[in-house]
Parts: C-alpha cells; structure tokens; sequence
C-alpha cells in the first residue's frame, strides 16, 4: 500500500486529504498540534493511520514522524499543509510585529523544507511526490496578507528549486483557492465566510493531480477541475 505524511491533518483541507487517501487504501502518517482534534481526525479514519502529535517547526517532532515513516517502512508522498497565518486581525507590513513574521516563515517556509530533507531519501527511493500547499496570496497584491503571501511565495520558489534539483520526484506547489476554514476565518475575523467552499470540494482536484501526476510545477485547484481528462 502506498504512505503518505500529511502534516495539519487535524482540520480543513489536511484533514479532507487524509480521509480521502484513506478512503483509497493509503497508510497514513499524520500530525497536528492539538491532541483532541488530532484524535478526532485519527478517530474518523477508515483505516489505521499513526497519529504524531507535535508542532512541525519543531526539530525533535519532526524527527518522530520520520520514525514513524520509518515504521512504515516506505513513503511515497508528502503533503506540507500545516502553516500559520499570522497575527489576526492581518496587520499591514509597515506595522507587522517582526517576531510574528520570524514564525510565520519558521512554519511556512523552513518547517516543510527541514521535513523534506529529513525524508528526502525514503522519498527518493519510491519515485514519490512532494505536494506544498501554497496560496493565491503568494502571487496576487491582498492588503495585509505580507506576511503569510510573502512566505508561501517563498515556498512556492522553494518548490520550484526542489523540482529542478529532484527531477526523480514530482514536486507540486498546489493552490486550493478560498476555503471555509478556520484560517481563513481568522483572516476575515467577525465576518461571514460562509459562501467560502468546503475543504472537501477540493478533494477531486488534489487526487487527480495525484493520479495524472503532470510534469512539477505551481497548479491550481480550479484549472485541475476544470482540465480535460489528459494533463499534459
């Protein structure tokens, strides 16, 4: 059976991604910070799945869930779709406290490179896939989002590096677009985001960038649905 390490699976879209590979068969390792939501993701799994409880931007965590991967003795894909939003209300750059900024890129840029080093090899070794979450922040002007669309820029070029340096490997920066999300709710704190699709709505376009594995590079959650049956 395949495995796949999604980190953030607690909620939102890591959580939907993990049911759905679950739903297909795959073993699962899966992280989160909160002990009781990451339970209740593990608890709704169809299949057994090694839950790892922990913060990504931290060295030891991260070392157990290369031992978990390890007890699975195989890895074929990771998911990096933890990631912090930042101060909320968003605070513009000319103001943004620069010790929040420090953590936003600690868990956004250098916590899913660290973890692909770590586990670049058993990757490596089943031809596997690297799938970074990014955000249309990282390439469209949005008051206040600086910090966050600045840091997923920064992964989506990390990704882009990691494709040309791994060729091997299909290594994908994947955009989902707005989500009802507990981010994105922070993001808009006090409104109503509740036209915001479901996470789970972007399940098909993840599994099919999965499944036609389509050269590396940056893709969007809408043209991936909206693509014929063949990606070139």
């Amino acid at each position: 059976m395949p495995v796949a390490l999604i980190t953030g699976a607690s909620r939102g879209l890591g959580r939907a991604l993990a049911r759905a590979l679950s739903d297909r068969s795959w073993q699962l390792v899966i992280d989160a910070r909160s002990k009781e939501d990451l339970r209740a993701a593990a608890d709704d799994l169809p299949r057994s799945v090694i839950a790892v409880r922990g913060d990504i931007t931290n060295a030891r965590h991260r070392e157990r869930l290369a031992a978990a991967v390890a007890h699975r003795r195989r890895l074929d894909l990771i998911v990096n779709n933890a990631s912090t939003l930042g101060p909320s209300p968003l605070p513009p750059l000319e103001r943004y406290p620069l010790a929040d900024l420090r953590r936003v890129y600690e868990t956004n840029v250098i916590a899913p490179l660290a973890l692909t080093q770590l586990l670049l090899p058993t990757l490596v070794a089943s031809r596997g896939a690297i799938v970074n979450v990014t955000s249309d922040a990282a390439v469209e002007r949005y008051d206040g989002w600086g910090g966050y669309g600045s840091s997923k820029a920064a992964l989506d070029q990390i990704t882009n590096i990691l494709a040309a340096e791994q060729p091997e490997l299909a290594v994908y920066a994947f955009d989902p677009g707005d989500m009802r999300t507990a981010m994105h709710q922070a993001a808009f704190p006090g409104e109503d985001i509740s036209d915001r699709p479901e996470p789970e709505s972007v399940v098909p376009a993840f599994l099919r960038l999965l499944e036609t594995r389509p050269p590396s590079g940056r893709y969007r959650a809408a043209d991936l649905a909206a693509a014929p049956a063949e990606v070139a």
